[in-house]
């Protein structure tokens, strides 16, 4: 898992928070307003409720990439036949159909999402034993809890992190991701109507979409340009080397 796959996983993380506000703010809204008046006006007080609850989420997208990255390192030969990088094209796949889905062109994602949803309904009672939250330990047990929200953007995330067939490297891929998110949801307090007006905007998604749709290809060309490439590098040593052979095998008969 090269730098380009952690950057990839950060920009996912932050151009996707764009889709963010729309499936997270109202938790994040629901977390505030459990709270006692006094704590929500003040940003000071808020903080260590939003950082508490946005560590649980974290914490819930790094063992799901390590889960994956289990299961991916075990099943390890179906990211690889022959010489054709099947995880890295699955992963590029993936970032493109994130793009298009993130851009509002197609909703590309919505399968996953309705699949995640069958999950989620055994997980979301669980959630709601930490609610209202009137402590920064009960924000932390609801942001895990929530972090396995259906959502495309994590699951495509998630999908591009099997591909590394490392349960470390996956854990890091999806703690990269949710860093990215980071900026976006931290900011849900005061900046929260601004940030809606700008995320919702056409144009905001359209660039975000746009960005990813160039990492998925850039993670592609890598993967079918190198694996070429080496097929091709490999081709001509065999040549040469076949023909070394045989001018050394013809120098002896003119002797």
């Amino acid at each position: 898992m090269g730098e380009l796959t952690l950057a990839a996983a950060f920009m996912i993380g932050l151009l996707g928070s764009t889709h963010c506000i729309g499936m997270c703010g109202g938790i994040v809204g629901a977390l505030t307003m459990g709270l006692p008046e006094s704590t929500r006006q003040s940003q000071l007080k808020l903080l260590p409720y939003l950082l508490t609850y946005n560590t649980g989420r974290l914490l819930s997208y790094s063992l799901a990439g390590l889960i994956v990255g289990l299961l991916s390192s075990t099943a390890g030969k179906l990211f690889q036949m022959g010489g054709f990088p099947i995880g890295g094209v699955v992963g590029g796949v993936f970032m493109v159909a994130l793009g298009v889905y993130i851009g509002g062109w197609f909703q590309t994602m919505k399968p996953l999402e309705k699949l995640g949803g069958y999950l989620w309904r055994m997980i979301e009672p669980v959630g709601r034993r930490f609610m209202p939250v009137k402590s920064p330990v009960q924000a932390l047990g609801m942001g895990f809890i929530w972090g396995w929200l259906p959502c495309g953007l994590v699951y495509s995330t998630l999908a591009l992190a099997a591909t590394s067939g490392d349960a470390v490297k996956s854990a890091m891929l999806m703690l990269a991701f949710g860093i990215g998110t980071l900026p976006m949801l931290l900011a849900m307090g005061g900046f929260a109507e601004k940030l809606q007006r700008f995320t919702h905007h056409k144009w905001t998604r359209y660039v975000a979409g746009i960005l990813l749709i160039a990492f998925g290809a850039m993670i592609l060309s890598k993967a079918l340009g190198g694996g070429h490439m080496g097929g091709h590098d490999h081709a001509m040593h065999g040549g040469m080397n076949h023909n070394e052979q045989s001018v050394q095998q013809e120098k002896p008969a003119h002797h």
